[in-house]
């Protein structure tokens, strides 16, 4: 029989949960049982390959000191490890007793949450361990605390060997209905790699890197094409461009698709075009892209366009008539 400890607290030297972990690792050896310690605080940079480790134990011990609130942040990343990582078919079988000490308050809570984590990733928790310490020295010479800790760890060690029945729980009833992780399906040797992937820093650091190489490149290519779509039909409208002299009148074009409309202003022999902000105009015009592609490629005027109800708009029929007669697109350069 193989039963793994995994430690959450800080590793202080008057931490009244190492103390405990003591006494049950003695009493579990003298039952001839192998026992591992994993020290989270030590091993934070690959809890995420810490799951792995549950495939060769026959119960576990999940361990944490409250010193202000909560189980703490190693602890609570291991969980995360196992929910992400773990294999949950192993962990189904899997016997976990709770070891909560506190030197301020919180340890039932801290307890009860531990219990709660292991029912909803599948598991079994057992009657576990929880008290406050006030004084280390006086918790330690206590031989009454002591028994207690005996007693536990000899309920552990028989809930293992005796595959006691546990009842079922509402936590694992939810979790089975609903609360499905978003897992991509893959193989235990797969999963195992990509654990140990996530763990190594160098990797994760090497596909950051790449992510945001990646990231600026197609914000580059995306602000290329944005540059190029904002110049679009401004040379079209240039180069067939026929002034008349006295003709003055401004257009506003609002082309589907365009964020600014095209603001096109003609004074005697001078053309001004450009896209730019909302402004109001003498004519107003609301066409599709591909009808102005269809005029500026000869195929259609302005005035059949509109004539056809394919572009609405708003202002001086007789400046609309102007469009045709100062553009010519029908003509080459």
């Amino acid at each position: 029989m193989k039963v793994n400890i995994y430690y959450g607290g800080r590793g202080l030297i008057d931490d009244p949960t190492l103390y405990v972990l003591g006494v049950m690792q003695q009493v579990l050896e003298e039952l001839n049982v192998r026992v591992e310690v994993f020290h989270l605080h030590e091993l934070r940079n690959g809890i995420t390959a810490l799951p792995q480790t549950l495939k060769s134990a026959d119960g576990i011990i999940l361990a944490t000191t409250v010193e202000w609130h909560g189980i703490g942040g190693y602890m609570q990343s291991f969980l995360d490890a196992c929910w992400l990582y773990g294999d949950k078919e192993k962990m189904s079988g899997l016997y976990m007793c709770p070891v909560v000490m506190s030197t301020t308050y919180g340890e039932r809570e801290g307890k009860l949450d531990l219990a709660v984590s292991w029912e909803i990733l599948g598991g079994r928790p057992c009657s576990g361990i929880c008290g406050y310490v006030k004084e280390m020295s006086q918790f330690e010479n206590n031989q009454e605390y002591r028994y207690i800790i005996e007693k536990k760890t000899e309920n552990l060690y028989r809930s293992i060997q005796q595959k006691v029945t546990i009842f079922p729980t509402s936590n694992q009833e939810v979790n089975d209905i609903i609360a499905v992780p978003k897992n991509i399906d893959l193989t235990p040797q797969e999963t195992e790699q990509l654990s140990k992937y996530a763990s190594d820093e160098s990797y994760v650091q090497k596909q950051k890197e790449d992510i945001q190489e990646l990231a600026s490149y197609f914000k580059e290519k995306l602000g290329n094409e944005s540059s190029s779509g904002n110049k679009e039909y401004i040379e079209d409208f240039k180069s067939h461009f026929r002034p008349q002299a006295g003709s003055r009148a401004s257009y506003r074009f609002s082309i589907e698709g365009k964020k600014k409309p095209l603001m096109l202003q003609v004074s005697n022999g001078n053309l001004q075009i450009d896209y730019g902000k909302e402004e109001s105009a003498d004519v107003e015009i609301q066409i599709t892209a591909d009808i102005m592609n269809e005029i500026v490629s000869g195929r259609m005027t302005f005035q059949r366009a509109f004539m056809a109800g394919n572009m609405k708009m708003k202002g001086d029929f007789k400046l609309l008539r102007l469009l045709d007669q100062i553009f010519i697109f029908g003509e080459e350069n």
